[in-house]
Formats: structure tokens, C-alpha cells, sequence
């Protein structure tokens, strides 16, 4: 069975964007071993203008999307079995942090419902009466949640299996055991006066894995002080 994703958006046209080249396309649209649906939240309107947001309860500034419509959009899916197990995302700034964990365990499920927001922001009570997860890509604010979206969608559908030419690859990615990734060098050997380090060209492979180690840990030092402390306490925990 494939990786089902739903997207609810009031911008459908931008989608499938950067999720359809590349080997992401190619298991999407050749392969089938995902499968990316959109919705579009204004046709579930019972405003004959196609409205679907009203002001902000309590006021202020902006628009808020109406959770009847969205709940109408959502529901649909329901209605025809489309929803099934699969994680409800609404990508929001005020969400949780996106990370390989739960995109671990998202990308475990028969796949993904992802809700784009769109000016203030959600109905709040839409969120809480369907089980949506806030989730969000980053500490900064996007004029709405279809780019978030993109992001949350490739980072599951890169770990179907078949998804990637090499799954090995996935392996040694940043965040996969809490370190971020080593640096990477390819060939000319020398470019611009800087040679690839000698380490990797010795053919030691404990020496290279020894040395790749040790940059995964001066990075996550000195890049993420945070994640490098969660790994200190985890290894502690370990008794390494």
C-alpha cells in the first residue's frame, strides 16, 4: 500500500512543487509508492462568495479560518474512509518543533493529513475536536502553512521504503542518532587551494569512520549546543 497524503489548502496549485522531482517525484508519479492528494478547504464554503474565514473573536487585527468549514473539508475525508490512521498535521508556528523523531514515527503510519493555514491562523476548536498535531518547521513565521507542509511531507516520504536509491543514506543523516551530519567532500581533490582531508582518501576505513564521528561531534557542538547537551545526557543515561 502506498504512503497516503492529504493536503487541506486553500492554494492547491502549489502543490506538488519540490515534491514532485527528484527520486521523491519518481516514487510518487512512476513508482507509486506514494500518493499526494489536495484539498480545497474553499469549496467546503457555505458563503456563496466562497469565504471561509471570519474577524478574530475577542478582536484584532487579520482574519481567522472558520472551523466549520475546515471540520466540513476534513470530515469528507472521513466520510469516504480516507483518514484511516493517519497522523492530522496542522502546520503552525506556535506548533512543536519538526523533527526526525516523530517524522520517524509519522512516516511509520499509512501516511499523512497535513491542514494549511492561512491568515491569523485556525479556529482553535477545529484543532482540538479532530486531534490535530501543531507542528511547526522552524522559530519564524510564513505567510501560510503550504511550504511548511512541503517540508513535514518530504521528510516522511524520504524514509518509505524505496523511496531512496540508497535507504543506507538515511542511516547517517543528521538527527538520526542526535548528532548532525558530517561534512561532505567529493572529487577535484584540490579546489581553490583547499584539499579534501587526507583521512578520507587513506582507504582506513576505521580511521574514516573515526574522523567522521568526531566532526559529527565538533558540529553539533559548536552549531547546536542544545541537541549536543541532549546527547551528553543521553550518553550519560547509557553509562558511555
Amino acid at each position: 500500500m502506498p504512503f497516503d497524503v492529504t493536503v487541506l489548502t486553500m492554494f492547491p496549485e502549489a502543490f506538488p512543487g519540490p515534491l514532485g522531482v527528484s527520486l521523491i517525484g519518481s516514487a510518487w508519479r512512476e513508482a507509486g509508492l506514494w500518493s499526494l492528494e489536495t484539498l480545497d478547504i474553499r469549496a467546503f464554503s457555505t458563503d456563496k462568495r466562497g469565504f471561509l474565514d471570519d474577524t478574530p473573536a475577542g478582536g484584532g487585527p487579520g482574519q481567522v479560518m472558520r472551523a466549520d468549514v475546515v471540520a466540513a473539508a476534513l470530515d469528507s475525508l472521513s466520510a469516504s474512509g480516507g483518514l484511516a490512521e493517519r497522523p492530522l498535521l496542522y502546520m503552525s508556528a506556535r506548533g512543536r518543533p519538526l523533527t526526525q523523531a516523530r517524522v520517524r514515527e509519522w512516516a511509520a503510519a499509512p501516511g499523512l493529513v497535513v491542514l494549511c493555514g492561512r491568515f491569523e491562523g485556525v479556529d482553535q476548536r477545529v484543532l482540538d475536536a479532530r486531534g490535530f498535531e501543531e507542528v511547526a518547521v522552524g522559530d519564524a513565521v510564513l505567510a501560510g502553512g503550504e511550504a511548511a507542509a512541503m517540508v513535514a511531507v518530504e521528510a516522511c516520504v524520504r524514509l518509505v521504503p524505496g523511496v531512496l536509491g540508497n535507504q543506507v543514506s538515511a542511516q547517517d543523516d543528521s538527527f538520526e542518532d542526535g548528532l548532525l551530519e558530517h561534512p561532505q567532500f567529493t572529487r577535484p581533490r584540490t579546489f581553490e587551494g583547499r584539499d579534501i582531508p587526507e583521512v578520507l582518501l587513506s582507504g582506513h576505513h576505521s580511521k574514516v569512520a573515526e574522523w567522521r564521528k568526531a566532526q559529527r561531534e565538533l558540529t553539533t557542538r559548536k552549531r547546536r549546543p542544545d541537541l549536543w547537551a541532549a546527547h551528553l545526557a543521553n550518553q550519560q543515561a547509557k553509562g558511555e
